[in-house]
């Protein structure tokens, strides 16, 4: 069995009371741990002055006790208080600990016998007000106060006995040291102080949750840093930011930034960074490399589907995708003259070309293809027949198919004003004598008809059915110059209502 001296079990004591003091992370990083503040703020004080020791800790309440250990020339000296306070006059080490905490860091505390001392505060983060002051015991006063750090003169002053750096770096850091001269020109000095400036928080660090993202997918960063615990109220804002100088976000309380929806021109070096009281701290650069899946399964289909498309419809060819992002260029062609019919470039997995009118020339095979950068992927030809109009024109307008009545008393009208005009130039409207009409050789028609009538039929591709064919084309032909047996003598009345209602197979001719 090993035997400790008594001095050897406090130093190991001190040891794992150190140890537990020591910054920490991961699962004990949860536990809080206790502070110690001074008041005054001076880790240097002449020897019979006293300082108060304050012991912050997590959910402190003054009834409770805190621990106190003072390590001073190898012995450990450990103590209880009942409030969160303890008034010391010793020069040691002191830690506490508060119910419910982890030690806290150590403090350490001298009492000068000296009559000349140089004062530093307990602890200076980055961004404080760092003051130093040069004290002499006495009632000698102190003419001029020069301070040194690392050996250079940095301030000579005979109005004040502080030195104040209004917002302190890291590269304050370093060994502070002071003069004095009293009145009959003495000069005091004081003993070096080894004084380090405490960072308020590392430079942060980015993290991605995909440092090589498919296009379209969201990607969340992280700008993680961490504050002391005696600092932890320090309200941090974070930016991000891209190369090129391209912002992120502006300066906000969130450390955590997400893209939506990342793209291939989105890869680049991404930074982070924090500030706080005038710190900033910058992350370093993070490559995202975004990556872009290629286009395929090119498919074209058209709207209306299936069914022959009717002569002056809208025809759609509808140009898809299974599977491409980013940019997609879709272009869409004939298969017998592979002539370009246009061309669209989007963000899509589906665009559409509309041809307005389509008509019998359209009819045909007709393919689409897509490219995404990473080359042309053709679709399958698909085949559009076009069904022509009914009752395409060949000759003048017609009035239609159908409308019986109407249609029979237009052709009434027109063969009575045909007939009304033949008669004014006649001149003879008062003659009712009737004679015979002597037509050509080879001419004959209905004896009781007025005049052969030749109708012209519109519609070359349309069977209507019986009683429904209209004529739309109606040429009365006149039977050639022979005298006046060629020519009809009769009153208006009497041969225009003979003709028409005395005489059905006269206008079953016409109709």
């Amino acid at each position: 069995m090993l035997l400790r001296t008594p001095e050897q079990t406090s130093m190991l004591l001190w040891a794992s009371l150190l140890v537990l003091a020591a910054p920490v992370s991961g699962p004990l990083a949860a536990v809080p741990k206790s502070m110690i503040s001074l008041q005054p703020p001076w880790t240097t004080v002449f020897h019979g002055e006293r300082v108060n020791l304050t012991c912050n800790g997590f959910h402190f309440y003054a009834p409770e006790k805190i621990k106190w250990y003072r390590l001073y020339s190898g012995r450990q000296r450990p103590s209880e208080t009942q409030g969160n306070t303890l008034e010391v006059r010793d020069s040691g080490q002191y830690i506490c600990q508060a119910p419910g905490s982890l030690p806290s860091n150590p403090v350490r505390l001298l009492f000068s016998t000296a009559s000349f001392i140089l004062q530093a505060p307990h602890s200076v983060f980055e961004g404080d007000q760092l003051i130093l002051r040069c004290r002499k015991r006495g009632r000698e006063k102190l003419t001029t106060v020069r301070y040194f750090w690392n050996r250079k003169v940095i301030s000579d002053s005979n109005k004040s006995l502080d030195l104040l750096i209004s917002q302190a770096s890291l590269n304050n850091s370093g060994c502070y040291q002071c003069t004095g001269s009293l009145e009959n020109n003495r000069v005091l000095r004081t003993s070096l102080a080894n004084i380090r400036i405490q960072e308020l928080f590392p430079r942060p660090k980015l993290k991605v949750t995909d440092s090589q993202p498919t296009e379209g997918n969201s990607v969340n960063l992280s700008c993680k840093t961490q504050l002391p615990l005696e600092r932890s109220d320090t309200r941090l804002r974070f930016v991000f930011f891209r190369d090129h100088g391209v912002i992120l976000s502006n300066w906000s309380a969130s450390p955590e930034l997400q893209v939506t929806a990342i793209w291939r021109e989105d890869s680049g070096s991404y930074w982070c960074g924090a500030m706080t009281s005038g710190i900033h701290k910058r992350s370093l650069p993070l490559q995202i490399d975004v990556q872009r899946i290629p286009v395929s399964g090119v498919f074209l289909e058209t709207q209306p589907q299936g069914d022959p498309v009717v002569e002056g419809e809208i025809l759609v060819l509808v140009c898809s995708v299974a599977e491409g992002t980013g940019n997609t260029t879709f272009s869409w062609h004939r298969e017998d003259t592979r002539e370009s019919l246009g061309q669209k470039s989007q963000r899509s997995q589906r665009a559409e070309l509309e041809i307005a009118v389509i008509r019998e020339s359209h009819a045909g095979g007709y393919y689409c293809t897509a490219d995404n950068g990473y080359g042309l992927i053709q679709s399958e030809a698909v085949n559009v027949s076009v069904r022509s109009t009914p009752g395409k024109r060949r000759g003048l307008v017609a009035a239609g198919t159908t409308g019986g009545t109407f249609s029979v008393l237009l052709a009434v009208a027109l063969l009575f004003y045909c007939w009304y005009q033949r008669k004014l130039g006649d001149g003879s409207l008062g003659d009712t004598t009737r004679r015979p009409l002597t037509l050509g050789p080879g001419v004959s028609f209905h004896p009781m008809c007025p005049a052969p009538v030749e109708l012209q039929q519109l519609y070359g591709n349309v069977h209507p059915k019986e009683r429904d064919l209209v004529y739309s084309q109606i040429q009365i032909i006149q039977p050639g110059e022979q005298g006046e047996g060629n020519t009809f003598r009769t009153s208006l009345e009497d041969q225009f209502f003979f003709y028409l209602f005395s005489t059905p197979a006269c206008l079953n001719s016409l109709l």
